[in-house]
């Protein structure tokens, strides 16, 4: 008979109700459990997910209760859909870590998704082979494929295993980086651009050492890493210079916060918010929708302007004109309360009337204000002074002439002028 014959063979013992009570019973018992802990917790926890039982925590807790339950109950009868449980189990435990950790750590990461289903298909493998009892037997058989690199002999299994414990150990890095971010991180760094930057540094740090970790478990002699260590080095000296200009000037702006996530920037005239600053650039926004992608180094080097970095307030003017005839006392007045009647214009320092030219149509006066947010924008807000201004003239009976010309047509004996 059979693997796959005796299996079914099995599963049709007569104790098999009870064995399907106490699985269902250890399932729910998991399922109570998690949701009695995890209802208040946040959706960002790997071990609750969102909702509650699609975390870690429901399939340990699960796996530890069926591991149990089946030692007790083979104490009585023969014990198959228990025992069969158990891998899945812990392959559902596998992907549930995985899935949310990469979830939290790359949110919008299409690779990540990639990695996520194609490790989700070989747990599930992983599983059934464990369950049919062929497992022992396919890795025997992935032992016996060698592979020889200069002096060493490495099996298929051994890369497999070495694969997946590093696998294993990047994403416990990857998920201590993020607890480490949003327990530690902040509650204690309130900048947002350094708050960056540490969990940067401590997700690279801790994915050097996963990494170095899992090649010590794969069997890798890690003194021949000196000898890569040393070609990347000539590499980043000759060909990736300014790769690597980029990424030093992308912590060298996060560490002395000369801008920071919020900013509002001009660059060669593009004028924007800083939206995200990446290790290799900056990403900009302007009020338009637009966005442009500057290399970090670019803000190193040359000249930026930082309209946030010490005081967030700007300066706007507009211009009006009014005839000749006109109260000009009066028209400094009304400019100055239509100002102040703007939602966003700031009443200290509060705005100024001055009148700057003799025009050759009318009195040109300039009105000057200050607005505290201009992420917000400039171009509404000079509108809506604009819309004031003009109320408040008409109201008031004050002329805003129109442009006026003097055409003279020289001609025959004499010369007459046309007004």
């Amino acid at each position: 008979m059979g693997t796959l014959d005796q299996l079914v063979h099995d599963l049709g013992h007569p104790g098999m109700p009870v064995e399907l009570a106490v699985l269902l019973g250890c399932l729910l018992s998991a399922g109570g459990i998690s949701w009695l802990i995890g209802r208040r917790q946040s959706a960002e926890s790997v071990w609750f997910g969102r909702a509650t039982v699609d975390g870690l925590l429901f399939p340990l807790l699960a796996l530890v209760l069926t591991y149990a339950a089946r030692h007790v109950v083979e104490m009585s009868q023969p014990v198959v859909l228990l025992r069969l449980a158990i891998p899945v189990l812990v392959s559902l435990a596998g992907i549930r870590f995985l899935a949310r950790v990469l979830t939290l750590a790359f949110p919008a990461s299409g690779f990540a998704r990639l990695m996520e289903r194609l490790f989700s298909w070989l747990a599930w493998i992983a599983a059934a082979l464990w369950a049919v009892g062929v497992l022992p037997a396919v890795r025997t058989e992935l032992d016996e494929i060698r592979f020889v690199f200069g002096k060493s002999r490495v099996s298929l299994l051994n890369i497999l295993d070495g694969t997946l414990a590093a696998g294993v150990v990047l994403i416990a890095a990857l998920w201590i980086s993020a607890v480490l971010e949003r327990q530690v991180l902040r509650q204690a760094v309130h900048d947002l651009s350094l708050r960056k930057v540490a969990a940067n540094a401590i997700r690279a740090a801790l994915l050097l050492v996963g990494v170095l970790f899992a090649l010590s478990t794969a069997g890798v002699d890690l003194t021949a890493l000196s000898v890569l260590g040393g070609a990347i080095g000539v590499g980043l000296g000759f060909g990736l210079q300014k790769l690597a200009a980029n990424y030093v000037s992308g912590f060298v702006i996060l560490f002395e916060r000369s801008l920071r996530i919020g900013d509002t920037v001009r660059v060669d005239g593009f004028e924007g918010q800083v939206i995200d600053i990446k290790t290799r650039y900056t990403l900009i926004r302007a009020l338009n929708g637009r966005e442009s992608i500057v290399p970090n180094e670019k803000l190193i080097t040359e000249r930026i302007e930082n309209l946030s970095l010490a005081d967030p307030r700007v300066l706007l003017s507009t211009e009006v004109a009014v005839a000749y005839d006109s109260d000009v006392d009066q028209v400094q007045r009304l400019l100055q309360e239509a100002a102040l009647a703007t939602a966003r214009v700031l009443q200290d320092p509060g705005p100024a009337a001055r009148l700057v030219k003799f025009g050759a149509d009318g009195l040109e006066f300039s009105l000057f204000f200050w607005i505290a947010d201009p992420a917000n924008g400039q171009g509404n807000v000079r509108s809506d002074v604009n819309l004031e201004v003009l109320r408040r003239l008409r109201a008031a009976g004050i002329e805003i002439p129109y442009p006026q010309r003097e055409v003279r047509i020289l001609g025959g004996g004499g010369a007459a002028s046309l007004l």
